[in-house]
């Protein structure tokens, strides 16, 4: 199957849609199994004559081989933003996933760190050196800034405003917003910054994080560097930049901050994608209103 048919859905989604280079890999992923599957199953190639039937063979292929239904939705979640993008561009009149509903997820819930877990990880680091300061600042500005893996590889230094307490970062959908830094975080970003200077180079582009080399950090490398310190801490099966997100909104959430504003900090559309904090925070509302309330106690003697 010619990759020429995605070449312009995929530079939308860099360029307009500003997704990570990670994101957009797992949508050329997705696009080209199935492209590979109607081709072996129909020999069709070109994707906006595909129809619903077709489409559904393949859900039930991926399902046969064992994936997950979460997996399966997201899978069709990018063939979907394909059919969206040819309709946008008068490629396609009709979608043929129009009338699909999602396969019910399994409903699992990802475990957030707890408050001990990230103040162990942030405890662990050396006072000085240029990896351990960069990597103690990824934590921090994880845990406290709620920010996305792809947001805090694009920050630039001057979307760090030290003097007025805040970071500037660019969204999905190239949103910008800004968020109140704390003064521990102000602390760490001034001890990282001569650090930093000692790898800097004329083409390292400004960015905030670097390697060793001098160039700006990349998925990989955050996503191990997370897992690597939460490794020796915590047990929980997922250590990961979201993973940290998550342990932001819920303990915000926790504490008694507003759904609206931890909607903001987080960078969300809707209140629909915040909600899905608002679990744990229940949870943990729970097992203190069943600790606290007067009914609940036991009685001891009069």
């Amino acid at each position: 199957m010619p990759q020429d048919q995605f070449t312009r859905f995929f530079e939308y989604l860099e360029l307009e849609k500003n997704y990570s280079p990670h994101t957009v890999t797992a949508y050329r992923k997705d696009l080209l199994s199935f492209a590979e599957f109607i081709t072996a199953e129909y020999d069709q190639k070109a994707l906006k004559e595909v129809n619903y039937p077709q489409v559904r063979s393949w859900i039930v292929s991926l399902a046969e081989s064992g994936l997950s239904n979460s997996s399966i939705n997201r899978k069709v979640s990018s063939l979907k933003s394909y059919f969206k993008f040819l309709q946008k561009t008068k490629q396609l009149e009709v979608s043929p996933l129009s009338n699909h509903r999602s396969l019910k997820a399994s409903g699992k819930l990802q475990v957030p760190f707890s408050e001990t877990e990230v103040s162990l990880a942030l405890s662990s680091f050396p006072a000085e050196g240029f990896v351990e300061m960069r990597d103690k600042l990824m934590i921090e500005l994880f845990y406290s800034t709620g920010i996305r893996r792809s947001e805090l590889i694009g920050i630039k230094l001057g979307n760090v405003e030290l003097s007025g307490k805040l970071l500037k970062v660019r969204g999905k959908g190239n949103k910008e917003r800004f968020i109140p830094l704390l003064p521990s975080v102000i602390e760490t970003i001034a001890a990282y910054l001569p650090e930093r200077k000692t790898v800097e180079k004329g083409d390292s582009g400004g960015y905030l994080f670097l390697t060793v080399k001098g160039v700006k950090v990349y998925d990989s490398l955050v996503y191990r560097t997370i897992n690597n310190y939460f490794r020796g801490i915590s047990s929980k099966l997922k250590k990961s930049p979201h993973i940290l997100r998550h342990s932001f909104a819920t303990h915000l959430l926790n504490q008694g901050a507003h759904l609206n504003a931890v909607k903001e900090l987080l960078g969300h559309s809707s209140l629909a994608a915040t909600q899905v904090y608002t679990h744990n925070s229940m949870t943990e509302l729970s097992r203190v209103y069943r600790n606290a309330h007067p009914r609940n106690r036991k009685k001891g003697p009069h």
